[in-house]
């Protein structure tokens, strides 16, 4: 896919969480260091059509599982790290997230896709889900996502979101 707006998310101690939200501009430093821990992870634009998989919504639906990216609860409502403010999660929010995601299967997933529809319902990027093997894409994502909720969630991590 071309350029874009794309997600990321980072895991974080609790102790963590409370600095960022006590001082936004650690969470701007950090995001901009090198990931040299791995608890940075880029899902590329497969944020929305994840969220409409798994929800048959795009993301401002304001559907529970749109949580995932966009939680409500902002880092710093001023803050702009690329496109708008970081979003988190704190670690019991992680669990109960992973709860209802741990055990959906990618393949039943993938059954839900219909381009036209996502195209419809405006889930960003809109035409791009037109392309071929963009399915799978989202499958691959999806995997992606329910391992980072899986390790954030028997760290006892939480968890910011953010667009670039």
């Amino acid at each position: 896919m071309n350029d874009g707006m794309t997600a990321h998310f980072l895991r974080v101690s609790a102790g963590e969480l409370d600095t960022y939200l006590a001082d936004s501009a650690q969470l701007a430093a950090r995001i901009h260091a090198t990931d040299e821990d791995g608890r940075r992870y880029d899902i590329d634009k497969s944020w929305d059509g994840i969220i409409y998989l798994l929800t048959g919504q795009n993301s401002s639906s304001g559907h529970p599982l749109a949580r995932l990216i966009f939680s409500g609860q902002l880092i710093d409502k001023d803050q702009n790290l690329g496109t708008g403010p970081a979003h988190y999660l704190d670690a019991g929010q992680v669990q109960a997230l992973y709860e209802a995601l741990k055990d959906i299967d990618p393949a039943v997933l993938k059954t839900r896709f219909d381009a036209a529809a996502m195209t419809a319902a405006g889930v960003y990027p809109g035409n791009a889900w037109q392309e071929e093997g963009t399915d799978d894409y989202l499958v691959e994502y999806f995997e992606l996502v329910q391992e980072i909720l899986a390790t954030a969630a028997g760290n006892r991590e939480a968890l910011i979101t953010f667009l670039q």
